[in-house]
């Protein structure tokens, strides 16, 4: 080839060769589909910082269907409506309640109830 010859030929800049994959082993058939984590504070807190996680310790309140070692989860800013099930002080400790017409007594209510965690261990 002459001198002239070679300035007139370029080489391409593409690179056409297989790439050799990264993986190791054989790929899981979903790879393509990925769903974002689901962060339960987003999902069960309505206001932050005035819930709070409470741990049922024995099966006292089960006709309300929170039996132990289920979470409750209480919300000191809502105001309780009726037949809502409420955290209230009564006798020294908490008991749950549901706000209806009959409740004649006057409760020191502690938050509302927005959700009932089950355990299933």
């Amino acid at each position: 080839m002459t001198e002239i010859d070679s300035r007139l030929i370029k080489k391409s800049d593409n690179d056409h060769r297989v790439k050799s994959p990264t993986q190791t082993g054989f790929s899981s058939p979903a790879t393509h589909y990925s769903e974002p984590r689901i962060d339960l504070n987003d999902v069960l807190v309505y206001n932050s910082s005035s819930t709070f996680f409470i741990r049922v310790v024995d099966d006292e309140f089960n006709e309300f269907g929170a039996f132990a070692n289920d979470v409750l989860i209480v919300d000191k800013s809502l105001t309780p409506k009726l037949n809502q099930l409420v955290l209230a002080a009564v006798d020294d400790s908490f008991k749950i309640v549901r706000i209806d017409k009959t409740n004649n007594a006057e409760l020191n209510i502690w938050g509302v109830l927005t959700f009932i965690i089950k355990s299933v261990l």
